[in-house]
């Protein structure tokens, strides 16, 4: 099986080509808990709104903290905080820059989270085009299973994924990544655990849970690093 079939294969699973390459934006509701949250003092999200641009690193999420009004927006390798008009509050440049050193081993404020979140969100939610970009470098290690080679352009986890796909079906089952923002050890799994069809049709991820990853690469137990709960996965297509 050469990379085109397996990448194909998932892309059709969740639309198809034509779909992904028409699509504008994704409108998405999330709920979010875990110990990543509680190490870096930060409310878990409750049916939070989120707003994607499916062809750029562009994200907003509604609350991003405890203050309902504030909307964190992620463009490119830019963060800001806005209100309810949409007026900018706060921003920060090259946003990466900042986790390098200091308070952030053990508290994010809202710009943090805002990077976080919505680069992470990004990554997940529009990943049949991130299977078609020609940004990223991918390479089949075996059948049924990718390694992605981010440019410094796309704000995400690590430079090296891995994504593992149901071979029958193309479905997405496991991502592994290191969150380095959070640690360079911070070896993660990401697995599937339910996906949904929404009222178009569409499938997506709907559940996913978040553990370290383990010795020999499978994912651990515990703990629950991230436990990811998607409500609503809607597209929005250009006209």
């Amino acid at each position: 099986m050469s990379l085109k079939e397996t990448a194909e294969k998932a892309i059709a699973a969740y639309g198809g080509r034509a779909l992904w390459q028409n699509a504008k934006a994704l409108e998405v509701e999330i709920s979010a808990s875990g110990l990543a949250f509680t190490l870096k003092g930060r409310p878990f999200f409750h049916h939070a709104k989120m707003v994607l641009d499916v062809h750029r690193p562009f994200s907003s999420l509604t609350p991003i903290g405890r203050n309902h009004a504030v909307t964190g927006v992620l463009e490119a390798l830019d963060v800001r905080l806005e209100d309810e008009q949409g007026t900018v509050i706060s921003e920060r440049r090259n946003a990466r820059d900042y986790f390098k050193i200091g308070r952030r081993l053990f508290y994010w404020d809202d710009l943090d989270m805002s990077y976080f979140a919505n680069y992470a969100s990004w990554n997940y939610f529009t990943l049949p085009a991130l299977l078609m970009s020609e940004e990223i470098l991918w390479k089949e290690l075996e059948p049924g299973r990718l390694e992605a080679r981010f440019p410094d352009a796309i704000p995400t986890h690590s430079r090296v994924q891995q994504f593992r796909f149901d071979r029958e079906t193309g479905l997405l089952i496991q991502h592994d990544y290191t969150a380095q923002i959070i640690s360079p050890l911070a070896a993660a799994s990401n697995v599937v655990l339910e996906h949904a069809t929404n009222s178009a049709g569409l499938v997506y991820p709907s559940i996913r849970r978040v553990t370290p990853k383990g010795p020999k690469g499978r994912p651990l137990g515990g703990p629950v690093l991230i436990h990811l709960e998607i409500h609503d996965y809607r597209l929005i297509m250009s006209h």
